[in-house]
């Protein structure tokens, strides 16, 4: 694979072989256990040859293709252990890979859109992509002042393949959603197509990143890079080192698993508080663990390890920070009450004045999605949010009905997205995080108003994360 395709065709073509392909890996494994096969050796069999196709195909397209596989890829944990197993591998291949573009049409897009003599503004430039994304790839170089950098060049066309990509997956929805139980493909298809002019847009992003970096510019735990550069389709932001997510999940320690879970959770709510901005893109190739900072630095560094953060092509702004009822549900439900959450859920739209549900039914049905917010710190596990899909994604469960009743207030939306994908994260770390501190600094609504010192009996806990788990794991549409 040498380019991006860019003709619709091609890549309708190679998108509409994908349910064929299934169909037929179907048929072959029928013919296996007639052969005498076991169903289990040959059901194993048929998944690995699924993701091999799937995941090659949605890596080499790149666009929104590629797209809607690292959004996947960060509910793999909510797969039962023995389906898991085949897809992981192949899933965890687009967090931070892909077939590269031609060192011909980088070298145009930078002539283009920086100038002919474009080198002239590199000492060192490299031209093997160090990584690959769904709408562009990135270059190590060191600028013309000695920084070392990261350039982001986008894909030609990459607009025109992210929209065709999408409204061709949305076409075939059903027959992705059993790759991720209890997850609804197709409306997270809606909402990534809804994104493509942000994706799309670097000077946007550039402004984005630059918030962030300057509002974190002193902080010991959290590190973004500056932005040294923008044009339409090409960024320089300096370089950024440190251990990949990925590899902290592959074959951390667990002193790194709860220390990248713990920023990551802190990230999460202190972002949108402090910049009014929410980082919306968080698969696991968009973060670095970075080695501690020298305690003798300018940052004054903390002696443990910080957590980095890529890619501010998407966010969700929030000038207020999160909204307060998610702070308030949460603190209501984790005080029993009830009939006060269902009319604050009323409210803001998540109950339909058409629909009449159970209050205390609703609450049982949030209990179990906010236990990390029920104890001092909670160890999030692949285990844990594979029981809640199973749960909520089982449609003979109780919990599956009243789910499909609520709904998801288009403002949530990807807030929604943001905290199932951050939960996944969590779950595959298999971080022990404790919330209640993150939550209790950054989350509106958590505490009482005004309140200087929590009263006892309703000492808010940890559940951050849970709070919008609420809101991730339950509206049905």
């Amino acid at each position: 694979m040498s380019d991006l395709p860019r003709k619709a065709v091609t890549r309708t073509a190679k998108l509409a072989a994908l349910p064929l392909g299934f169909a037929g890996r179907a048929t072959w494994g029928l013919g296996k256990r007639i052969g005498g096969k076991s169903a289990e050796l040959v059901a194993r069999e048929v998944q690995q040859r699924t993701a091999d196709q799937l995941f090659k195909v949605l890596g080499e397209l790149k666009g929104g293709a590629m797209k809607l596989g690292q959004a996947l890829s960060v509910f793999e944990s909510a797969l039962p252990e023995e389906v898991a197993g085949p897809y992981r591998a192949a899933l965890t291949k687009l967090q931070d890979a892909a077939p590269p573009m031609p060192s011909g049409t980088v070298h145009e897009v930078l002539a283009k859109q920086l100038g002919e003599d474009w080198r002239d503004l590199f000492l060192e430039f490299e031209d093997k992509p160090s990584a690959a994304a769904s709408i562009g790839q990135v270059h190590r170089a060191v600028w013309h002042d000695g920084r070392d950098v990261a350039v982001k060049v986008q894909y030609p066309g990459a607009g025109e393949a992210l929209l065709s990509d999408l409204t061709q997956l949305t076409r075939f929805a059903r027959l992705l959603g059993p790759l991720i139980p209890g997850i609804d493909i197709k409306p997270l298809i809606t909402e990534l197509r809804d994104r493509v002019s942000e994706e799309l847009d670097y000077e946007q992003e550039a402004g984005s990143q630059q918030a962030h970096a300057e509002e974190f510019a002193a902080d010991p735990d959290v590190v973004i890079p500056d932005v040294v550069h923008q044009s339409d389709q090409v960024l320089v932001t300096e370089w950024m080192d440190g251990v990949p997510l990925a590899d902290v999940i592959a074959e951390g320690t667990p002193e790194q698993r709860d220390r990248a879970g713990q920023l990551l959770a802190r990230f999460l709510f202190s972002g949108p508080a402090r910049t009014g901005l929410l980082h919306a893109d968080p698969h696991p190739g968009n973060f670095r663990l970075l080695a501690p900072a020298d305690e003798a630095d300018e940052v004054g560094g903390s002696g443990q390890w910080r957590l980095g953060v890529l890619d501010f092509g998407t966010v969700d702004r929030l000038p207020g920070g999160l909204p307060q009822p998610i702070g308030d549900s949460l603190r209501l439900a984790l005080g029993g009450d009830a009939r006060a959450v269902y009319e604050l859920l009323s409210e803001e739209g998540f109950v339909k004045e058409s629909v009449d549900l159970d209050p205390d039914a609703v609450l049982d049905y949030l209990l179990p999605i906010i236990e990390p917010a029920q104890v001092e710190e909670f160890t999030f596990t692949r285990s844990w949010m594979r029981n809640q899909a199973a749960r909520i994604g089982d449609p003979r469960s109780p919990a599956y009905q009243l789910g499909k009743q609520l709904n998801l207030p288009p403002a949530y939306l990807l807030i929604h997205r943001v905290t199932l994908s951050t939960i996944g994260v969590l779950c595959q770390l298999g971080a022990t995080v404790r919330l209640r501190d993150e939550l209790e600094s950054w989350l509106p609504g958590f505490l009482w108003e005004h309140e200087q010192e929590p009263l006892a009996e309703e000492e808010p806990t940890d559940g951050a994360v849970a709070g919008a788990q609420a809101a991730a794991f339950g509206p049905g549409d």
